[in-house]
């Protein structure tokens, strides 16, 4: 059974980091593009980064451009995403999720194309 589990997740002030992380198991990782997701309560769940296979191609939404990065290492079964700057905005219960489709922008940013979820991890920044 394929596990996605995330952790890295806390309570922080504004204008600090976090780096969160994402280990796979039970599936082959590199063949999966991934993707982190976001949920606020009360608001649906939202799509944050994107990386490909390879890790050579990245999305972010607008929102997180420039203070998010997302990274991957094929060899540990891992995706990271490293959170900078964080706004008591981007307070969620943060996803990591696997897609194996083609790496295209609408893909990856849409969340039912993901085939594989994690349980989350609770980001919570303060003012």
């Amino acid at each position: 059974q394929v596990q996605l589990v995330e952790s890295g997740g806390g309570l922080v002030q504004a204008g600090g980091s976090l780096r969160l992380s994402c280990a796979a198991s039970r599936l082959t990782f590199s063949t999966y593009a991934m993707g982190w997701f976001r949920q606020a309560p009360g608001k649906e769940r939202e799509f944050v980064a994107a990386i490909s296979r390879s890790g050579g191609s990245t999305h972010y939404a607008d929102s997180v451009k420039g203070r998010f990065t997302i990274s991957r290492d094929n060899g540990k079964n891992t995706v990271y995403l490293r959170m900078n700057s964080l706004k008591p905005e981007d307070t969620a219960r943060y996803y990591c999720a696997a897609n194996r489709n083609s790496y295209t922008i609408v893909i990856v940013t849409t969340a039912p194309t993901y085939e594989y979820w994690g349980q989350g991890t609770q980001v919570t920044v303060s003012s």
